[in-house]
């Protein structure tokens, strides 16, 4: 890679943010700009999937409204993704859960991942 494009993804990649998975249940904080306001609008969901790609990285994130499926995709480095806060842990054999799309009510809900922290990973308490 050209080492003047890494800089520059370097300079605007976000380094504060929580390490999450595809199959992880989470809330992401996203900036609402409203005429002259702005607010933070909470979107919480499934993540299905992940893109990765340095500075062009973005996450699908799942949900459903009303019986109805909502899928939005978000910018991993966004400065208007505040942040992205996991809430439950899932436990997944797949790299994209798109087969969630054609599942409703309980059906829908993944198997809890029990992962070990990482103080205790290292031996610590």
């Amino acid at each position: 890679m050209n080492p003047i494009i890494s800089e520059l993804e370097k300079d605007h990649s976000k380094r504060a943010i929580d390490a999450f998975r595809v199959g992880d249940t989470v809330d992401v904080h996203v900036r609402i700009i409203e005429g002259e306001k702005d607010r933070i609008q909470i979107f919480n969901g499934v993540v299905i999937a992940m893109n990765k790609g340095g500075i062009n990285a973005n996450f699908t994130v799942r949900r459903l409204v009303s019986g109805e499926g909502v899928e939005r995709v978000f910018p991993l480095h966004a400065p208007r993704v505040e942040k992205v806060e996991v809430k439950r842990r899932g436990r997944i054999r797949r790299a994209k859960l798109y087969y969630l799309r054609d599942r409703v009510g309980k059906a829908t809900r993944l198997q809890e991942e029990i992962r070990p922290s990482r103080s205790l990973a290292k031996g610590k308490k």
